[in-house]
C-alpha cells in the first residue's frame, strides 16, 4: 500500500526520536552505569581495605570512575533531549573505550575485550548515523518547543 506523501510519518512527526538514537542512548546509559557500579566498588574495597593498589591510587581510580560515569550519564540524557554537543562527548568516551578495550582484548581478557568493544563501536557508527545526527541538531541556545 503506498504511502501518501501529504501525511507525515511517526518517524517524521515533531517529537519522535528514531530508534538509533534510543540504541545510542542506551549504550550510553549502560556505559556510564557500569562505570559508576565500579566506581562503587573501589569505594567498598578502599572502605574494607581490599584496594588492590595504594589507598591514594584506589582512592584516584574511584573518583576518576564515579565523575566519568556522571560525565556519561549527562551526556546520555542530554542526547536524547536532541543536543548536538552531546555528539563530541559521546565519541570522545568511545574513544577512551577503544583505547581500553583494544588491549583489553590482546591481554589475555578477550570476554572482556570484546565487551568493551562491541558497544563502543556500535555506538561510533550510530553516532554518524544519518537519523541520529539529524534529531541532534538542537543547539544549547534553542528551547524546548511547549
Amino acid at each position: 500500500m503506498p504511502s501518501n506523501p501529504d501525511k507525515p510519518s511517526a518517524v517524521d512527526a515533531p517529537g519522535a526520536r528514531p530508534w538509533t538514537l534510543a540504541v545510542l542512548v542506551l549504550i550510553i546509559a549502560v556505559e556510564a552505569l557500569a562505570l559508576l557500579a565500579f566506581g562503587v566498588l573501589y569505594a567498598v574495597w578502599l572502605a574494607a581495605g581490599q584496594a588492590a593498589t595504594s589507598p591514594a591510587g584506589a582512592a584516584f581510580t574511584m573518583v576518576l570512575l564515579l565523575l566519568f560515569g556522571i560525565w556519561l550519564g549527562v551526556v546520555a540524557l542530554f542526547l536524547w533531549r536532541g543536543f548536538r554537543w552531546t555528539r563530541a562527548g559521546a565519541l570522545v568516551a568511545q574513544l577512551f573505550a577503544l583505547t581500553i578495550g583494544v588491549p583489553t582484548l590482546t591481554g589475555g581478557y578477550p570476554v572482556y575485550g570484546f565487551l568493551i568493544l562491541v558497544p563502543a563501536a556500535a555506538a561510533i557508527l550510530l553516532l554518524f548515523e544519518r537519523r541520529v545526527l539529524a534529531a541532534t541538531l538542537r543547539s544549547g541556545r534553542q528551547h524546548p518547543e511547549p
